[in-house]
């Protein structure tokens, strides 16, 4: 008999628990172990039922989801978060996703999406709901921090061109500059970055995608 994902449901709503779990207990492949009203209810009973998949709400009374997620994350690295949600804006899935849920959908999704997200965080996967793609990749551009944002467009390329090994002399050539100003550019590109040798230069560019 094929192994059952053993689910907890955390939401403050009783219907909206009776819901889901008609729904998820109707699936071959699932079981709900337990039912919690508040985020710290949540913590205790994933501590003592262990359950692969907890389904939290974001908005519960006494400790909220996010905080619930971190704390079982913390306590039990194995369980797996999904975070549902009647919210659309990015924020609460970047708190969320800090905290350790491995999937965000929308309360108003579809009863497969549902199945579905568990499923995909069960077996090790993470889950964004499609509705809210565009609102987490439009809170990622206004908060996402890349020291490369220190450098102009000119020193971005000069630094690419570093890291791919060309000297000053053929760098100068292509980019029709001087010598002297491409060195000028090396030395503010190293002490906007705060790196001391070429080979940090390189190591920097490889990590920030800029060469292979």
């Amino acid at each position: 008999m094929k192994k059952k994902i053993r689910i907890l449901l955390a939401d403050d709503h009783r219907m909206v628990r009776q819901g889901f779990r008609m729904i998820l207990d109707a699936q071959e492949d699932m079981e709900v172990i337990g039912e919690a009203g508040n985020g710290r209810d949540a913590v205790e009973m994933a501590r003592s039922l262990k359950p692969e998949v907890v389904v939290m709400d974001v908005t519960m009374p006494e400790l909220n989801g996010i905080e619930a997620t971190r704390r079982i994350r913390e306590a039990e690295p194995l369980v797996r978060v999904l975070a549902l949600s009647v919210h659309r804006d990015g924020v609460y899935v970047r708190e969320i996703v800090r905290a350790g849920a491995e999937g965000y959908i929308l309360k108003e999704s579809a009863d497969s999406e549902l199945i579905a997200a568990v499923r995909a965080v069960a077996s090790g996967n993470s889950y964004l709901s499609p509705e809210v793609a565009g609102a987490v990749l439009k809170d990622y551009r206004k908060h996402a921090t890349n020291p490369l944002d220190l450098l102009s467009s000119r020193e971005r390329e000069v630094l690419q061109a570093i890291a791919e090994g060309k000297t000053n002399k053929e760098i100068a050539t292509t980019l029709n500059l001087s010598v002297y100003t491409v060195d000028g550019h090396r030395t503010r590109i190293m002490e906007k970055l705060g790196l001391h040798s070429i080979g940090e230069l390189v190591r920097f560019a490889v990590r920030n995608g800029l060469v292979d």
